[in-house]
């Protein structure tokens, strides 16, 4: 394994700390992949830096891309993040069309060059936010369309799409996440966080965040404006 690398989309999330830090547990050389894609919590790719950093990453890329020209997200243009309770069922407005697609493909491409096999995705199927691009049946597609339209799957190179926290809820995320020694303090979950990092305790991911930690009897170390 001392040679096995793995592409790891790092958000600077709860979800994502605790997948890098699964592939690390695997013995995988992390390559991290973030991404500016024209997000309101731009904050979260300093706590980013901070995680690949703590990771040990050989390398963390940071990618700017244009999403937020298009819109059609609450993430990316001037409509306000929803904050009402409960959590929203079906697809949210903070969804960004496509997303997960295109960030698997930038992945995709970054495995191609530094001759990975392995890419990690922190989607999960319980506690999250009814996106369409986190089912495990989208990753499935994905992980076949990509080793029929690479040099490395035609080559006989399979490349698989992990996806390790795809059953858990956040508690148990969060307690996976203790258990392979993430320190959640360097993470930002946050869809409108202040420039210095303090999440608003009321949008859906900072719920769903604040329900996992106290589902798993602990307590969020990060700052808030409002719990």
């Amino acid at each position: 394994m001392a040679d096995k690398k793995a592409i790891v989309l790092l958000s600077g999330g709860l979800d994502s700390a605790t997948c890098c830090a699964y592939a690390r547990s695997m013995g995988f050389k992390i390559y991290a992949l973030s991404f500016l894609y024209g997000q309101k919590g731009f904050y979260e790719i300093s706590a980013a830096q901070k995680i690949a950093a703590q990771t040990g990453a050989v390398e963390h890329r940071i990618l700017e891309i244009g999403l937020g020209e298009f819109g059609g997200s609450s993430l990316t243009t001037e409509a306000p993040v929803p904050t009402s309770e409960p959590v929203a069922e079906g697809i949210p407005s903070t969804y960004v069309p496509a997303r997960n697609t295109i960030f698997l493909s930038y992945a995709l491409a970054y495995a191609e060059v530094t001759g990975a096999f392995d890419i990690f995705i922190g989607t999960n199927s319980l506690d999250y936010s009814g996106y369409p691009d986190c089912r495990p049946e989208y990753l499935e597609a994905f992980e076949k369309m990509a080793n029929l339209a690479t040099r490395s799957g035609i080559e006989g190179h399979h490349l698989t799409i992990h996806s390790p926290l795809q059953n858990l809820n956040k508690a148990e995320i969060v307690r996976k996440g203790t258990e392979l020694g993430v320190d959640f303090s360097l993470t930002c979950s946050c869809y409108q966080p202040t420039p210095d990092g303090k999440a608003c305790g009321e949008c859906e991911s900072c719920r769903l965040r604040l329900r996992g930690f106290a589902g798993a009897g602990l307590t969020d170390p990060i700052e808030y404006i409002k719990k």
